[in-house]
């Protein structure tokens, strides 16, 4: 049975001329099987239909004459001798193997088109794992360093509160040294007693209420205030220190002792005050001082 060329079974299989013969060119004549390759992989480009500027010949699968060839004519080579004519029956015999070949190519090629599909599938979601694990790991980074600030503006507000124990003890002590001895032992103004007050059968004395701290708004000459919350039976003196270490230069730096106020009654707080508790003093839970201003020297 007589062989189709290359570029008659292209033809038979309904590829145009020019793409066939194009393809023929490109793979250089290797056989149907590479040019129907060279047709898949490229039936989408633009392109594709654009004839080659090169001469035909034996690459656009067209068997050269023995003229062409320049060699010596073999036997049942004579000039002239046409080409075996197929039958119809084998025609489509060699169609029907076309058309396999044709389909076991497009199956070959979905095929590696699913691959391909799936292996960026994996490299998608291999991404998008590695991404949610970065944005974890930013995350825990960051409270981990919210965790340290914390602990280390505790250990600073801690490291300020001692301070200021040490500061009111060395206070005390350079008072005591300077008026020759405890200002703390100081006898407090005695209080006067009550008078009797008539009883009421019918109804008991309310009970007092204790408080553990004790709210304090200190307001300064300039306007400004400060707000802070003590132990109700810390010092006075307390109070005072947290004012010099807080207020600003115009009051006298940290040279001159701040003069405290009550508010209503009036009433100037004296050094032994100072050594007194806030609960003692009537300053609980809450009160409003007043820092004295400085008269002009």
């Amino acid at each position: 049975m007589a062989e189709l060329t290359a570029l008659e079974s292209l033809l038979e299989m309904g590829f145009p001329k020019g793409r066939a013969e194009k393809a023929l060119a490109l793979t250089g004549n290797q056989g149907i099987e590479a040019a129907m390759d060279w047709l898949m992989e490229h039936e989408d480009d633009p392109d594709v239909d654009e004839p080659l500027a090169t001469p035909l010949g034996h690459v656009l699968g067209r068997e050269p004459t023995p003229s062409e060839q320049g060699g010596p004519k073999g036997p049942g080579s004579a000039v002239g001798e046409g080409k075996p004519v197929l039958t119809e029956e084998e025609r489509q015999e060699q169609t029907k193997r076309m058309l396999e070949l044709v389909a076991q190519k497009q199956r070959e090629r979905e095929e590696r088109e699913e691959r391909e599909a799936l292996e960026r599938e994996r490299q998608r979601r291999r991404q998008g794992q590695e991404l949610t694990a970065a944005r974890q790991r930013l995350q825990e980074d960051e409270m981990r360093r919210a965790a340290e600030e914390r602990r280390r503006e505790k250990a600073e507000e801690l490291e300020a509160r001692q301070r200021v124990r040490e500061k009111i003890e060395r206070d005390k002590a350079e008072r005591a040294k300077k008026y020759g001895g405890n200002v703390g032992s100081q006898p407090s103004p005695p209080a006067t007693e009550p008078g009797p007050v008539p009883s009421s059968p019918s109804r008991e004395p309310p009970t007092k209420r204790e408080y553990d701290q004790c709210r304090i708004q200190v307001r300064l000459p300039d306007g400004t205030s400060l707000t802070q919350t003590f132990r109700a039976r810390e010092q006075l003196a307390a109070v005072r220190l947290y004012v010099e270490l807080h207020r600003g230069e115009e009051l006298g730096g940290a040279q001159d002792p701040v003069q405290l106020l009550s508010g209503f009654p009036r009433r100037a707080f004296s050094e032994a005050d100072m050594e007194r508790p806030l609960q003692e003093l009537g300053l609980v839970p809450s009160a409003v001082l007043i820092v004295a201003k400085k008269c002009p020297g």
